[in-house]
């Protein structure tokens, strides 16, 4: 279950995302207390609300899959925002966008000391690159490009962050069974150039993903985020819906599992 902050302080955008993300302050927990600084994501954004539930989703796939040594997944919260937020931000497209999105948003760890993965300096071994790869593969995650790898590096550790633009089934559920077996494309992956080693993923991940899993992971996306969906009775049929999908993804001959040299 995540966790359940209200943000106190926004300090800051982070601009180098399209969707205009902000570093906030947040206070949360047994005890009220701070909980440091989190990269709040707004449902106000131009993504909307299922860029949040792909990166809820996401999140914590990683985190049970992939999480453990090198590898790293932020902790993920929900965080209520107060449109008052932002009155202080000089920035009019900043507190348009905090008006936008009072309620419930997404809140990711930040990952102080963290510099941007850079190829060059910073070698995978083919398992974990692997891994990534299938990872990404499985939830169809567009954005980690060389040009944008949305991985950032700490003592020795590789984070996974940014996911909002997976799960590109969910942006037109009729035609979202027609794409379970569609393949992934890794030209341009950010670990392509480690030989990442698929076979070794195959076998390590492909049988953790449980339909028992996947609920488990659904259950943390905040009913508000998945109410009113077209074709759809309830919040949870929707996430029986993503549940059915990824399920018959990963069970079926994993044909979107794309060719890399060795």
């Amino acid at each position: 279950m995540l966790s359940e902050l209200r943000a106190v302080r926004y300090v800051t955008p982070l601009r180098e995302g399209g969707s205009l993300p902000g570093l906030v302050e947040a206070r949360g927990g047994p005890d009220g207390g701070v909980r440091g600084l989190w990269v709040a994501k707004f449902t106000g954004a131009a993504q909307g609300r299922k860029a949040l539930v792909a990166e809820v989703v996401a999140g914590g796939l990683a985190r049970r899959l992939l999480a453990g040594e090198r590898l790293r997944v932020p902790e993920l919260a929900t965080v209520e925002v107060d449109p008052a937020l932002a009155l202080g931000e000089p920035d009019e497209r900043v507190q348009q966008l905090v008006r936008a999105s009072a309620g419930t948003n997404l809140g990711m760890a930040f990952v102080s000391r963290a510099l941007g993965f850079d190829p060059l300096a910073f070698p995978v071994d083919p398992l974990t690159a692997g891994r990534v790869l299938w990872f990404d593969a499985l939830i169809g995650n567009v954005d980690r490009s060389w040009r944008n790898p949305n991985l950032l590096v700490r003592d020795g550790d590789l984070w996974l962050i940014d996911h909002g633009a997976s799960l590109i089934f969910h942006h037109n559920w009729r035609t979202a069974a027609a794409s379970v077996d569609k393949p992934y494309d890794a030209e341009g992956h950010a670990l392509l150039r480690f030989a990442p080693d698929l076979a070794a993923a195959d076998a390590a991940l492909a049988s953790r993903v449980t339909e028992e899993l996947l609920r488990e992971v659904l259950a943390d996306v905040p009913e508000v985020w998945l109410a009113d969906e077209p074709g759809f009775g309830s919040a949870e049929a929707v996430r029986e819906a993503y549940t059915a999908q990824l399920a018959a993804r990963v069970g079926g001959a994993r044909e979107w599992l794309p060719e890399v040299a060795s």
